[in-house]
């Protein structure tokens, strides 16, 4: 038989596909030995072939124990050969391109396209050809570092200790193909706020942010298919720190940006070193052309231009800045770039970042060329800001996304824990993946750990959204607790990952005390309730894991659960202190020795994690986040007042009531409907586990236009009753979404309880995205309550229609009241 009939008949047995290598690469006893192969890499190939070539060397010996030969000719007859390269370098590829033994389809020619295929005898000399190509340098490393995956090494093999499970071989599918690409052009992390965390670690481990740092962090990326990075700022220097840093940069095809206040590739503390005069464009133009001209004419390396321009220190610009004077700003910026690389600018990626009070430069109409890529920004809690809308022209630059996992700023800094859940970032994602701002997403993710989990996801999504919806969520953090800890407790620890998210979401840590739930109604205990569960729960997983598992464990897993079910029971101990000493109860006084045992522990675990393995992880959990006073941290952790009752003051102890939560009033998830009623291009769905407290509803598509009220446009009935008539209050709880596209009427829904007339209210017209106000309210309890007035004519069976006016909306949950029920933080 022919070896392209071979080809042929190999084809007709694989299946092409655009998906994440969702495909099984390998099988058992069967197929292509893996171990019983060269590493073949074209001498001519770029620098991040090599060092992926060396990578999968590595990778491979830690699975198996064998280290694999790496060759760039073949000497031995009948050999089996890994071909790592790219079809523009590798004469191997392209020999049996011409052959036609290979045949790239149009997703393995994409940006950042990869090929992976077995081919049988490919040429004299080779038994069995596994091919790992690319279109380009980073569609190679994907290829290669998505077939360690599937080996068993996790991204997250290093930076959180994830152990490998060893294999004595490796059988790769005897005939496979597939073709993979990413929907997001750019993909990244930003490492910002990293003080005192991540900098006392890299100080003490590496020496500082230099390329010993950044060979870590760049790798990681590369695992996670990632290609993109806003590097480590406050106090530091990408290009200045290290010279290093740019080659190192450049050697894992890593793209090099500067955060959305550094224009022209200058770090922010590179002016306080090298700068002099104001940073003000009207009065110091030409010494900041020059620090700027210095910045393009160092970055020879792959990278996107920050241009505009911001106060100094991420401040805002004066309110009396003119839109001319930035539109100039820019202009001349554009100058630099194209005397500084010798090319016409739009051939330089670049973009406008609208943060903060940037986007009202843009909503008053500021524009920048078309080439560069408008940056919409979130709200720096999760909640995106603005978008482009359907009806906008094309852009050649493109839209993107800067998010936040973590934040300095008001109503508060969130450093310390993962508070991101993961099914309110893709809602919010999905939101813009569906208006088209798909050229950059990138994410604040503050220390880098503890965001492992959010990072993943971010990262997996911005690969292919298409791939990942909705109802995925569960079965992603099943396949993600599976890659770090094996198929036996995946699905368990995936709750635990769920439920310490969503719980983590209903207040950042640095935003709670003793005050935030209900301790009359019995919120306060439940809550605190919920979270020492979560932690008997996880310390079972922990006792079922071997020992190479444990320190991964504490990481991912048990650390902020062990961390924030102290902080719950030591807050829920500080209100039953105030409320003791309120009533000249004795307890008083036991309680506050629980408060400060329970502030001591918080130190004891925060002091288990830094001497995990051998104290590689010491300085990560030094964030400050007990003893805030206003948005800034305290320097050091301050324990809650409490206060101490004089035994002789104290009065004879009252019988116990029982204090069960108070059952008045209506509470309904939002995913507890009767009826849901969708038209023709409208549907209702549930998005799983999003919300507080249950899961929440929204209509796709998130494009839809504004709808209006009629018997058959989509709503969802709720069937309740009640035991009186009267007038009634109608809370609905809502994420805090925000009025992305700035219209004077906001978001909208509207609601009724039966026949009565639709009451049409605004989600968000009063949205202003300051540390004052609404908008503060929204973002430090992450909710939106909207409240309506009713009138019940009678008591017995009634029913709450809430109907759809725009998209975007997400409803999380509906209260009734007649005026009597208690208020609680969450609710119920």
């Amino acid at each position: 038989m022919s070896n392209i009939v071979k080809w042929l008949l190999g084809i007709s047995l694989c299946v092409f596909t655009k998906q994440s290598f969702a495909q099984n690469m390998f099988v058992p006893k069967s197929g292509f030995p893996l171990t019983k192969s060269v590493i073949y890499v074209d001498d001519s190939e770029t620098e991040l072939v090599k060092t992926s070539a060396s990578l999968l060397q590595k990778d491979i010996e830690a699975v198996t124990g064998k280290k694999l030969e790496i060759v760039s000719e073949f000497k031995a007859s009948k050999t089996n050969a890994i071909v790592i390269g790219t079809f523009e370098n590798s004469t191997f590829l392209k020999t049996i391109i011409a052959q036609k033994l290979l045949k790239p389809n149009s997703t393995a020619q994409q940006w950042e396209g990869s090929l992976v295929q077995t081919i049988q005898d490919p040429q004299k000399g080779i038994a069995n050809a596994l091919i790992l190509a690319g279109n380009d340098r980073r569609g190679v490393a994907y290829a290669v570092f998505e077939l360690s995956k599937q080996m068993g090494i996790s991204p997250w093999n290093w930076w959180a200790d994830v152990p490998v499970v060893r294999k004595k071989e490796l059988y790769f599918k005897a005939q496979f193909i597939q073709t993979d690409a990413p929907k997001v052009k750019y993909r990244g992390i930003f490492l910002n706020d990293e003080a005192p965390a991540l900098s006392g670690w890299a100080k003490e481990k590496f020496g500082g942010f230099n390329h010993h740092f950044y060979e870590k962090v760049f790798e990681l990326l590369l695992r996670l298919k990632a290609n993109y990075i806003w590097t480590a700022m406050w106090g530091n220097a990408f290009y200045a720190d290290d010279s290093l840093n740019i080659k190192t940069a450049d050697k894992y095809g890593i793209v090099i940006g500067t955060s959305h206040h550094e224009p022209l590739m200058r770090a922010h503390d590179e002016w306080r070193r090298f700068g002099s005069g104001p940073w003000n464009y009207e009065a110091n133009a030409e010494k900041l052309r020059t620090f700027w001209k210095d910045g393009m004419k160092r970055a020879w390396n792959e990278k996107i231009v920050s241009i505009g321009m911001r106060g100094d220190g991420d401040e805002p610009m004066s309110r009396e800045t003119a839109t001319a004077l930035l539109e100039k700003i820019v202009a001349d910026q554009r100058s630099i770039i194209a005397d500084a690389t010798g090319k016409p600018a739009e051939e330089t990626p670049q973009l406008w970042a609208i943060y903060k009070e940037v986007q009202e430069y843009y909503d008053k109409g500021m524009r920048v060329p078309d080439d560069v890529t408008l940056l919409f920004c979130d709200d720096n809690w999760g909640n995106l800001r603005k978008l482009p809308k359907l009806t906008d022209a094309p852009r050649k630059g493109g839209y993107g996304i800067y998010y936040h996992f973590d934040y300095v700023g008001g109503p508060r800094n969130y450093k310390w824990l993962n508070t991101n859940s993961i099914p309110r970032i893709w809602e919010q994602m999905h939101l813009a993946w569906e208006h088209q701002a798909k050229n950059i997403w990138i994410v604040n993710v503050g220390d880098l750990k503890p965001m492992e989990y959010p990072i993943s996801f971010f990262l997996d999504y911005a690969w292919n959204p298409e791939k990942i919806q909705e109802n995925d969520l569960s079965k992603y953090a099943k396949n993600w607790a599976t890659q770090q800890f094996g198929q036996e407790n995946a699905q368990e620890i995936a709750e635990l990952l769920r439920l310490y998210t969503k719980y983590n979401a209903r207040r950042k840590p640095e935003l709670l005390d003793d005050k935030t739930y209900s301790l009359e109604t019995g919120e306060w205990a439940e809550v605190k309730k919920e979270y020492q569960h979560l932690l008997a729960r996880a310390e079972v997983v922990k006792s079922k894991l071997p020992q190479s598992y444990q320190d991964a464990y504490f990481q991912l897993v048990l650390h902020p659960i062990k961390a924030c079910a102290n902080l719950y029971e030591m807050y829920f101990q500080v209100a039953l202190n105030k409320k003791a000493f309120s009533e000249k109860s004795i307890k008083a006084n036991q309680y506050a020795d629980k408060v400060k045992e329970l502030f001591a522990k918080d130190s004891l675990i925060t002091n288990e994690y830094h001497q995990l393995n051998q104290s590689k992880w010491n300085h990560l959990m030094s964030q400050t986040h007990i003893g805030y006073t206003y948005w800034q941290q305290p320097e050091k952790q301050k324990m809650p007042e409490v206060k101490y009752l004089n035994p002789t003051e104290a009065l004879p102890e009252k019988p116990l009531e029982n204090n069960v939560k108070a059952n008045i009033g209506i509470a309904i998830e939002a995913d507890r409907f009767t009826k849901l009623i969708n038209s023709k291009e409208i549907t209702w769905k549930i998005l799983p586990d999003h919300g507080r407290t249950g899961s929440a509803i929204t209509t796709f598509p998130v494009t839809a236009k504004s709808q209006n009220v009629s018997a058959t446009s989509p709503h969802v009935e709720y069937e309740i009753e009640t035991t009186e008539a009267g007038e009634a209050t109608i809370k609905a709880y809502f994420s805090p979404t925000l009025n992305f596209h700035a219209t004077p009427e906001g978001l909208q829904y509207a609601i009724s309880i039966d026949d009565e007339t639709p009451q049409f209210v605004s989600l968000n017209k009063e949205d202003k995205t300051s540390d004052k106000g609404i908008w503060n309210q929204w973002a430090a309890e992450n909710i939106n309550i909207k409240t309506t007035k009713h009138t019940i004519t009678k008591a017995g069976k009634h029913t709450i229609k809430y109907w759809m006016i725009s998209s975007g909306v997400v409803l999380q949950k509906i209260t009734l009241d007649f005026g009597n029920t208690p208020k609680t933080y969450l609710g119920n």
